[in-house]
């Protein structure tokens, strides 16, 4: 019969990580950062605590992460530590091992129950070449139409879904010769993106993204859902 494994202690600590994707390092996938983060706490000597079963791992749960291509100001995961440290001590350790662009911004005690179940909505930047007599139009027809169906390649193949729905907020403001879009997304299954909603942008009002769109995650956390304002993860009052 087969040796069970040795059972691992529960974590002492659990600790929450905001960290932002920027520049160049927008275009690393989940699997990249995930790969780059267990080297860093490797290197940085975080206590961390291991799963059971005959394969460990470092404690770590990652969610909510945005596309590949996209820059962001509001990544989350949470680590499992096998002693008690200070989120200070964890916040500095990380930021010298992280390479360049990948930046932890925040560490706090984690306060219990689900981290990504606060994970309700994001605040998207998007900016397109379209010029704003271009996009205005387009944003303020597509907001009036109830529902906008578009197509996007899934793992499971072509999947056709309503991208209206998700969108609690959208604006349109000038940025230089093209248009900067302020959106707010709400989380939703199938998830709906930023480039899903240019993609319905174009499905109602034939607005065509000429160049690559920059798309910059701002914000997410719980939603407002009588102002669409987006809370602090983090710091959410009990």
């Amino acid at each position: 019969m087969r040796e069970q494994p040795e059972q691992q202690a529960p974590p002492a600590q659990r600790l929450r990580i905001r960290y932002a994707k920027r520049g160049r390092l927008r275009f690393t996938s989940h699997r990249d950062f995930s790969r780059a983060f267990e080297r860093a706490i490797f290197r940085a000597r975080v206590p961390m605590a291991y799963s059971s079963g005959f394969n460990p791992h470092p404690r770590i749960s990652y969610a909510g992460a945005a596309p590949t291509g996209s820059a962001s100001e509001a990544e989350y995961l949470e680590i499992g530590l096998a002693e008690v440290v200070d989120p200070a001590t964890i916040h500095a350790a990380l930021e010298e091992s992280l390479p360049d662009g990948l930046d932890v911004l925040d560490v706090v005690v984690s306060p219990g129950g689900s981290l990504a179940d606060l994970l309700e909505a994001s605040r998207w930047q998007v900016d397109i070449a379209a010029a704003p007599d271009r996009a205005g139009p387009a944003v303020e027809a597509f907001l009036g139409t109830e529902t906008v169906l578009v197509e996007r390649m899934t793992k499971k193949g072509l999947r056709e879904f309503d991208c209206r729905a998700a969108v609690v907020a959208l604006v349109v403001t000038a940025r230089g010769d093209g248009s900067r879009l302020q959106l707010v997304l709400r989380h939703a299954v199938p998830a709906v993106r930023p480039d899903d909603v240019l993609s319905g942008l174009a499905v109602v009002a034939g607005l065509e993204v000429d160049a690559a769109p920059y798309l910059t995650r701002l914000s997410q956390g719980p939603l407002d859902p009588h102002t669409g304002e987006i809370g602090d993860p983090l710091h959410v009052s009990p």
